[in-house]
C-alpha cells in the first residue's frame, strides 16, 4: 500500500537513507554508539491539545551523523527542486492550483511571481490530520489569483471557493464552518453566525485510557455491566477507527459494516459506534436489520456486497460468540477488515496500542437514532449542505444464503437427501443469530417442515442458556438426537432423527450429530477433507490444495492430507491464521493455497468462500457428503456413523477429547502455565503413567504468508506413541480464564471404544505434569467435549 498513491498523495520526504555497512564500521569503532548532539524541545504529551501536560522531548540530530563519517560530503538539493512545507500553511499552499507541476518538479503556477501569504490559525491548523479535516472532499480552495489568505478559527475550504487578493475568513464559534462555493475578492468573511453541521458537528469528549482493553484472538469480550459503563465501548472503537485510518482504510469515500448477534446491549452499541463513525469520517454505514448479522453472513457482506465505490473497508461485529448473553452476562466487539477475515495482529495490536494513550473521542452527539428494526436510508444533511452521511438497514441473511448457494448444489441436497422417505434432520439455532438464516434455508428455500427448526428465535440472552453447541450445552438437541452429555447412545430413545446440527450465538460454530452418533470437530474436518469432491465449490475448482487445522485440533485431517497429497498446515487458534493462507496469492502476491479447508476442534469449520468459520457451511457440506452416498433411494440408507466408520477403517482412529476448566482464576492460571513452560526441558525424556515424553513444548507459529511470529500458543507434551496432551489458556472468556485441556490418542485398528476409555489414562498424566487441581482448586471441566 506504500506505493498506492491514491492512498498517500503527499509524502514527507525527511527521509535518511544510510549505507548500512559503512554504520556498522563506524559502531564497531565507536564501541557501539554514534556521538549525536542532543536537542530539547518543549512539547505537550497531546501534541492536538496544548493544554496538556507539558513535557521535554528530547531529540538526536540524525542529520548531524553525516560529520562522522570520514570524507562524507553533503548534497544539496536547491530550493527550485522541491516546495518547503514546515507548517500547514505551507500545506495548504502546496496542494492548492498555485503549485504545479513541470517534469516532476512543484513551481509556482504561470502569472504568480510570489507564494500567496497564507495564515491559518495556529491552533485549528496545527496538525496535518487538522487541516485535512478540515478540506472538504480532500481538495483544497483556489489560491493562484489570491496574495494574502487569513484565517482566524476552524474554517472548511473545498475546491469551488475560488479566493482572489486579500482574502480574511473568521469563525469565533465552537464548530468548523464551511465557507460555501463562490468566488471571493478582497474581503472579509465572517462565518460565526453560519449555519453549521448541524447532526454531523463532531464533539471531541474527553476520556482516558481504561485497562484490559488488549483484542483476544476474536476480538475484545467482557461482561456486559464492564461493556455498559462510562466510555468502555467508546474509547475501544475510536481506537479501532483510529487504528484502521493510520493503516491506510478510506473511511470516507468506503462503507462502513455494523451487526451482531443479537444479544443483550447490541441494539444500544450499534447506535454509539453510528455516531462515533461518522465524527470520524464515516459517510456511508450499513447496518443490519435488527442488529442481526451472524458472523459468516459478515464476512460475506464485506466481500460481496454493493458495488466497488461502495465497498466496505471493515465491520463491527458485536458477539461474545458462544459466552452466554444479558445484563449480567458477556457482550464482544470485534473488527473485521476488507478481506472480511478478523483483524491481523499488527491492526489489534495498534488498536491496543491506542487504547492506552486515548485522551479523547469523537462523537456526533446530535445524530439522530437509527430505526434498525425497518429496512431502508437515513440521509442525514449537514445543514450547511457541506456534506452527508447514510446509514442504511441491510437484509443480512439473504447475501450469506446467496454466496451458499454458489457453493453448494441445494437442488441436488433437496432430490437426493432430503426427498427420502427414511432421512429428517433437526437444526438447533440455541436461540442465538442463526434461526433467521435457518429458517429462510430449512424452511422457505428447503421445504422442510417448521419442526425442523428448535429454538429460532434470536433472544438477547439466549434463552439463559450458553448457545454453545456442545454436548454439553446443547442439550435439547442431544435428547433429541439419542445422546448423552458425555456422547454415549441412549439405545432406549427410538425415532431419533438421522441428522442433527446446532450452531452457536454468532453463527460460526458447529456441531454435527447422527442419529445416536457425535461427530467431533477433528473428526468431522477430517471427514470433510475426505470427501470434498462431493462439494460442487471444491470439485469445480479441481479439489483442494490445502487443510490447516489449529494446533489443538487432532491430526485426524493430518492422514487425510497426507493420503491426497495435500498441503498441510498447523496454525495457532484464531481464524485469522486461516485467513492469511486463504489471502496468500490475492494481498500477499504468494502461493495460491485455495480452494482451502479448515478447522478448529472448538467446533469451527470454514473454507475460503468467506473468511470466517461457518456453521451453515458445515452442515450444508455434511447434507452435501450425506446425499453424496444417498442418491439410490432403493439402497438402505447410509447414515453420519456409517461414514465416520468407514473413514475410520480407512484411516485410522484419533481418539480427542477436550477438558474446559472455565472462570478458574487468572492469575493461578497463569502461574500453572509458567511453571509448566519452565519445566519442559526436564519433562522432556520423562515416562508418566507409561507414556514417554518425547517432547516438550511451547508451540509458535511463523506464519509463512506474512512472516508474522505468534509465540506462546500452548504447551504441548508429545508422547513417544503419537499422543498428545495440549494446555492453552483461552482468550474468548468474559471474565476470569478458561483452562483448556486437549487429550489425543491414535489407533490404526481399535475403533469402537469409548474416548474416556482410550484417553483416560492421559488425564492423569495431565494432572501430574499441570498440577492443576492444585493450581485452580478444580478436581473436575465444566465442559467435556
Amino acid at each position: 500500500k506504500f506505493q498506492n498513491i491514491s492512498l498517500h498523495k503527499y509524502f514527507n520526504t525527511n527521509n535518511l537513507w544510510i549505507d548500512l555497512q559503512a554504520l556498522r564500521k563506524l559502531l564497531d569503532s565507536s564501541g557501539g554508539i554514534v556521538p549525536l548532539p542532543m536537542i530539547k524541545n518543549k512539547k505537550t504529551v497531546d501534541p492536538k491539545d496544548d493544554t496538556s501536560t507539558p513535557v521535554f522531548q528530547l531529540e538526536t540530530a540524525m542529520g548531524a551523523a553525516i560529520e562522522c563519517f570520514k570524507g562524507a560530503t553533503a548534497i544539496v538539493v536547491p530550493r527550485t527542486r522541491f516546495a518547503p512545507v514546515k507548517k500547514c500553511n505551507d500545506l495548504l499552499l502546496l496542494r492548492s492550483d498555485a503549485y504545479v507541476l513541470e517534469k516532476s518538479v512543484p513551481v509556482l503556477a504561470p502569472g504568480i511571481h510570489s507564494a500567496p501569504q497564507i495564515s491559518l490559525d495556529s491552533k485549528k491548523y496545527k496538525l496535518v490530520q487538522q487541516l485535512e479535516a478540515n478540506l472538504v472532499g480532500g481538495t483544497a480552495p483556489s489560491l493562484k489569483q489570491c496574495t494574502k489568505l487569513k484565517v482566524s478559527g476552524e474554517v472548511r475550504f473545498s475546491a469551488k471557493n475560488i479566493l482572489i487578493g486579500e482574502i480574511t475568513i473568521k469563525n469565533e464559534s465552537s464548530e468548523p464552518k464551511t465557507l460555501p462555493p463562490g468566488i471571493y475578492e478582497n474581503t472579509t468573511i465572517d462565518l460565526t453566525a453560519a449555519p453549521g453541521l448541524g447532526a454531523l458537528k463532531v464533539t471531541n469528549v474527553k476520556t482516558a485510557p481504561i485497562d484490559g482493553q488488549k483484542p483476544g484472538t476474536s476480538g475484545l469480550r467482557k461482561k456486559t455491566k464492564v461493556f455498559v459503563e462510562g466510555l468502555y465501548l467508546h474509547n475501544f472503537v475510536q481506537a479501532t477507527l483510529s487504528a484502521v485510518k493510520a493503516a491506510g482504510s478510506d473511511l470516507e469515500n468506503e462503507t462502513l459494516v455494523i451487526g451482531g448477534d443479537g444479544r443483550y446491549y447490541n441494539d444500544k452499541a450499534i447506535q454509539i459506534i453510528v455516531k462515533i463513525a461518522i465524527a470520524n469520517g464515516v459517510k456511508r454505514v450499513w447496518v443490519a436489520k435488527d442488529g442481526i448479522c451472524s458472523t459468516p453472513a459478515m464476512s460475506a457482506v464485506v466481500r460481496e456486497r454493493g458495488p466497488q465505490w461502495q465497498k466496505a473497508f471493515g465491520a463491527f461485529i458485536l458477539s461474545a460468540s458462544h459466552n452466554p448473553g444479558g445484563p449480567d452476562e458477556d457482550f464482544g466487539i470485534k473488527y473485521n477488515c476488507e478481506n472480511g477475515g478478523p483483524a491481523p495482529e499488527k491492526i489489534t495490536n495498534a488498536i491496543y496500542a491506542n487504547t492506552t494513550t486515548i485522551t479523547t473521542v469523537k462523537m456526533c452527539q446530535d445524530f439522530p437514532e437509527i430505526d434498525i428494526t425497518k429496512l431502508g436510508e437515513t440521509r442525514v444533511q449537514a445543514k450547511d449542505d457541506s456534506q452527508v452521511a447514510i446509514v442504511q438497514v441491510i437484509d443480512c441473511v439473504t447475501p450469506h444464503l446467496d454466496l451458499l448457494a454458489t457453493v453448494f448444489d441445494f437442488d441436488f441436497i433437496k432430490s437426493a437427501l432430503l426427498s427420502r422417505p427414511d432421512f429428517s434432520m433437526v437444526f438447533d439455532a440455541m436461540h442465538g443469530v442463526t434461526g433467521p438464516y435457518a429458517r429462510a434455508l430449512f424452511v422457505d428455500i428447503f421445504g422442510l417442515p417448521e419442526s425442523t427448526l428448535m429454538n429460532a428465535i434470536p433472544l438477547p440472552d439466549f434463552g439463559g442458556h450458553h448457545a454453545d453447541p456442545n454436548l454439553t450445552y446443547a442439550v435439547d438437541l442431544t435428547a433429541k438426537c439419542g445422546i448423552t452429555k458425555t456422547g454415549r447412545a441412549i439405545e432406549s430413545l427410538t425415532n431419533t432423527p438421522s441428522f442433527g446440527a446446532a450452531s452457536d450465538g454468532d453463527g460460526d460454530r458447529n456441531m454435527i450429530l447422527g442419529s445416536k452418533f457425535f461427530v467431533t470437530p477433528s473428526d468431522s474436518l477430517a471427514v470433510l477433507a475426505a470427501n470434498a469432491d462431493a462439494i460442487p465449490f471444491f470439485k469445480n475448482q479441481g479439489g483442494i490444495k490445502a487443510v490447516a487445522r489449529s494446533m489443538p485440533t487432532s491430526g485426524a485431517v493430518d492422514l487425510v492430507a497426507k493420503k491426497l497429497n495435500l498441503a498441510l498446515f498447523e496454525t495457532p487458534t484464531g481464524w485469522k491464521f486461516f485467513g492469511n493462507l486463504m489471502d496468500s496469492k490475492a494481498l500477499f502476491n504468494g502461493t495460491d493455497y485455495t480452494p482451502l479447508l479448515c478447522g478448529e476442534e472448538s467446533f469451527g469449520t470454514g473454507s475460503d468462500h468467506v473468511r470466517e468459520k461457518d456453521g451453515l457451511f458445515a452442515v450444508l457440506a455434511w447434507l452435501t457428503i450425506l446425499a453424496h452416498f444417498n442418491q439410490d433411494a432403493s439402497k438402505p440408507f447410509v447414515t453420519v456413523q456409517n461414514i465416520v466408520e468407514e473413514h475410520w477403517a480407512r484411516y485410522g482412529r484419533n481418539y480427542y477429547c477436550r477438558y474446559d476448566y472455565e472462570g478458574v482464576d487468572k492469575a493461578k492460571a497463569t502461574e500453572m502455565m509458567a511453571a509448566m513452560t519452565s519445566a519442559s526441558a526436564t519433562n522432556t525424556g520423562k515416562t508418566i503413567g507409561g507414556f514417554t515424553i518425547a517432547t516438550a513444548d511451547v508451540f509458535g507459529y511463523t506464519d509463512p504468508v506474512d512472516g508474522s511470529v505468534s509465540k506462546n500458543q500452548g504447551i504441548r507434551f508429545l508422547m513417544a506413541d503419537g499422543s498428545r496432551i495440549v494446555f492453552r489458556l483461552s482468550g474468548t472468556a468474559g471474565s476470569g480464564a478458561t483452562v483448556r485441556l486437549y487429550l489425543e490418542k491414535y489407533d490404526p485398528k481399535i475403533l469402537d471404544k469409548h474416548v474416556s476409555e482410550v484417553v483416560g489414562p492421559l488425564v492423569d498424566v495431565a494432572m501430574q505434569l499441570s498440577k492443576l487441581p492444585e493450581y485452580t482448586g478444580r478436581n473436575e471441566p465444566t465442559v467435556i467435549t
